[in-house]
């Protein structure tokens, strides 16, 4: 049905007819033979199941759809297979991006965001299947004077995805993306370690109880703000045990991560109790219900609070701050109770969280000194040399101060407040 040739300058091209007796040939310029027969068979199975009005046999059917896009069209081209649909970099990321019900709207937002940085450089009407590895390199350079790499790495990450739901829809046959770096790093110029002195100047210039809290939850709970502050509710808030269930929706599509629980650490109860007392609190199911609308910005907000307390504002201000309890903690605590705390695993918060602080050099300067009194005192008494003066030892730095837990936290006033779900335990 179908024969292979070779031309006298080495090119091979299959010559056949089709159902209606048309000859037509496919060239495949030069190819090995061994190749260029696998092909002239399956252009047979083509041909008999088009002659037969049979469905193509899985094999053919599967080998016809990964055929690179040259030979793909030389096939199309003479009737053995439906011209493949060329979509532009718009309208496909379109489409991917309202098919992707299953994501939250910060993801989509995301994906937004990363689709426009495409279509600018790319062009609305260019096919996906024109974009090249080389392409995509050039892409990158053009961002590098716009965004940070750790940035660069998520865009590349995100325009990888779209690109591989391309090829799983058979649109193009390999993915220009495959090759970035895609690796989201921290980056340690922009952590910043927020002390408690300038933690008590900010809480001091916030304007109300439930900004007080706001800080509080972020710098000495570790919740992410402000998904965990504004999913908080008060039937999550044990006071007798002393402990905090915290609903997280970043992770609570993972297994078992919907929920956490945290102690509630001494600032926390007493920013608690501030806003329970609130006469506005009356009857409210969710702790924070000021600032709960869509158009509330809040790091805007905080910023505003920072400057008026006479401070410089930080970068990241929220996540800074998460990143800086989770390395006191990490200073006291084992790291798998410290991650289990903060929400996120080791691996994570050694690249993004965990840092390295002014109180960690002197703390290692201070047992440095030690060690060296006690290797002069003992030469001393040994005869090497002669102590003229008894040295006391230094205060060490970076000691915690002892806290009763969360069981001996004061008595509060006793009042019960029923809520919308459940009834809170009696204030003790």
């Amino acid at each position: 049905m179908a024969s292979l040739s070779k031309h006298k300058n080495g090119t091979r091209r299959i010559l056949f007819a089709d159902g209606q007796g048309k000859r037509h040939t496919i060239y495949l310029g030069k190819l090995p033979k061994r190749e260029s027969d696998s092909i002239r068979r399956f252009v047979e199975r083509i041909l008999s199941a088009q002659i037969s009005g049979q469905p193509m046999d899985n094999e053919t059917a599967r080998w016809l759809s990964d055929r690179p896009e040259w030979l793909f069209n030389k096939l199309a081209g003479v009737g053995l297979a439906k011209r493949r649909e060329a979509a532009t970099l718009q309208r496909f990321i379109r489409h991917y991006v309202e098919s992707r019900i299953d994501v939250k709207p910060r993801t989509i937002l995301k994906y937004e965001i990363v689709a426009k940085k495409l279509v600018e450089f790319f062009g609305p009407e260019c096919l996906i299947r024109d974009i090249t590895a080389g392409d995509v390199d050039a892409f990158r350079l053009s961002l590098v004077s716009l965004i940070g790499e750790s940035t660069i790495g998520k865009t590349m990450q995100i325009a990888k995805q779209f690109f591989k739901s391309a090829m799983r829809n058979k649109l193009i046959t390999e993915n220009p993306f495959e090759d970035q770096k895609t690796t989201v790093g921290g980056n340690p110029d922009r952590f910043y370690f927020v002390t408690r002195e300038e933690t008590e100047k900010v809480l001091k210039a916030c304007p109300n109880a439930e900004w007080r809290l706001i800080v509080a939850l972020a710098r000495f709970g570790g919740l992410r703000c402000p998904s965990e502050h504004l999913a908080l509710r008060w039937h999550d808030v044990d006071w007798e045990k002393g402990r905090i269930h915290v609903q997280s929706p970043k992770t609570e599509h993972h297994e078992g991560k919907a929920v956490r629980t945290i102690p509630m650490f001494p600032e926390l109860e007493a920013a608690l109790n501030d806003v329970w007392e609130r006469p506005e609190t009356e009857g409210k199911t969710f702790i924070i219900n000021r600032y709960r609308c869509s158009n509330s910005n809040l790091r805007t907000q905080f910023n505003r609070i920072v400057r008026s307390a006479g401070i410089e504002p930080w970068q990241k201000p929220f996540q800074n701050m998460r990143s800086t309890r989770e390395t006191e903690l990490a200073n006291e605590f084992p790291i798998q109770v410290v991650c289990q705390w903060i929400g996120n695993s080791p691996k994570v918060a050694m690249r993004h969280y965990l840092q390295t602080t002014d109180d960690h050099f002197d703390k290692a300067v201070g047992r440095s000194l030690d060690a060296t009194r006690n290797a002069t005192q003992s030469m001393s008494d040994k005869g090497v040399i002669h102590a003229t003066s008894k040295t006391e030892n230094p205060v060490k730095h970076g000691q915690s101060v002892t806290v009763d837990d969360a069981k001996g936290h004061k008595n509060r006033p006793g009042r019960t407040r029923t809520r919308d779900k459940g009834i809170m335990s009696p204030l003790l």
